[in-house]
């Protein structure tokens, strides 16, 4: 996970960037011989400046993390004076390297702090002394999970079934996903393009056809009654906690546990028409290499980076109040709880099919990365 803070809080103006490209000199000296009128040395003399505003409600936050058990004097020693660098390295130790590293394999978030927020291109200060922490995604996660969905059901009848539809439930809780539902979506709006195009032109058209691409058991429990389903899928679930699968379904049962109380983010923030479009999925869940979930996403995501999108995760709070920082805190670390849960789950399931997968087959550049 890249740690980051925006530059709304602070500004920066990188001055050695003038001299991007080029091999900075170890010493900068004058050319010339030392007479009265030479240019003088530039040895010791900073090369950037940093300005960091609302710089009281930074240290504030600095003193509340410190007081949380975030941040020492080695912390403050690696911060260098700055408040913004203090808080980002003491936030960032909350995660834990382990995780960090997790998460940076997996999907690519940025944690930001800020005293604004965005609001139809412009940022609008939150004032009355707030901040905002904020997770934004830049590029998807990424599960096949059909090779997986068929062992399960190899082993009995409906329980890949039963898995693939409890993950959704709950991930549904606390981010945003992209399966076979946008992708579902996605072909219904262009059969309306379609219908609404000229009769010479609607030949032109090629349709996903996204049902007919899904598992038999996915297909089967699509129109099944929403109550009942859920019920089914966790007695069968239950019934082979401890057998083959036991390690997949224990890692699912802790991703329901932590998403079963909402995350209560600021979402009257967020609601507002600050932003052109919800979050961008933080994973994108298909069945096989190529499929038409695949497909989908991938002519969708040509256009999700050209809007602005809401952040994955966005709590407001005072850092002056001790109550409203612990639980922004818990907030984040429970996202990060869960998504550990998520991307140590997706790891192990294409582990499992290693030996199976084509090296040539690699999906790292369609996920929304961007340099």
């Amino acid at each position: 996970m890249r740690m980051t803070f925006d530059s709304r809080p602070r500004r920066r103006e990188d001055l050695a960037a003038a001299g991007a490209g080029t091999a900075l000199a170890a010493r900068i000296a004058t050319l010339a011989p030392a007479f009265s009128q030479a240019l003088p040395s530039l040895v010791g003399v900073r090369t950037d400046y940093s300005h960091e505003t609302n710089r009281e409600l930074l240290f504030e936050l600095c003193a509340a993390l410190v007081r949380e058990g975030l941040g020492d004097q080695k912390t403050s020693n690696l911060a260098q004076g700055s408040a913004i660098r203090f808080a980002q390295t003491a936030m960032a130790s909350g995660i834990g390297a382990e995780r960090d590293k997790l998460l940076t394999r997996n999907v690519e978030y940025h944690l930001l702090v800020t005293d604004a927020l965005e609001r139809y291109g412009d940022d609008v200060q939150l004032g009355s002394g707030r901040l905002a922490v904020l997770i934004e995604c830049s590029g998807s996660g990424y599960l096949k999970i059909g090779p997986a969905i068929e062992a399960m059901e190899a082993e009995a009848e409906g329980l890949g079934a039963a898995f693939y539809w409890t993950l959704t439930y709950a991930l549904y809780k606390v981010m945003r996903l992209y399966n076979h539902d946008d992708a579902l979506m996605y072909e219904e709006q262009m059969r309306e393009w379609a219908a609404q195009d000229d009769e010479d032109n609607q030949g032109q058209y090629e349709f996903p056809e996204v049902e007919k691409a899904l598992p038999e058991c996915i297909r089967k429990t699509l129109k099944r009654d929403h109550r009942e389903g859920k019920a089914h899928d966790r007695a069968l679930l239950r019934q082979h906690r401890n057998g083959h699968f036991k390690d997949w379904i224990v890692r699912l049962r802790r991703i329901q546990e932590l998403a079963r109380l909402p995350l209560k983010q600021s979402r009257e923030y967020l609601e507002e028409g600050y932003y052109d479009q919800p979050p961008l999925p933080c994973l994108l869940v298909c069945f096989k290499e190529q499929d038409a979930i695949v497909a989908c996403f991938d002519e969708e995501n040509q256009s999700m980076l050209e809007a602005t999108s809401e952040p994955a995760l966005c709590v407001i709070f005072s850092p002056a109040n001790p109550a409203e920082v612990r639980n922004a805190l818990r907030i984040v670390a429970r996202f990060i709880q869960i998504n550990a849960e998520l991307f140590s789950l997706v790891e192990w399931i294409h582990a499992s099919e290693a030996h199976h997968a084509d090296p040539s087959l690699d999906r790292a550049e369609s996920l929304l990365r961007v340099a």
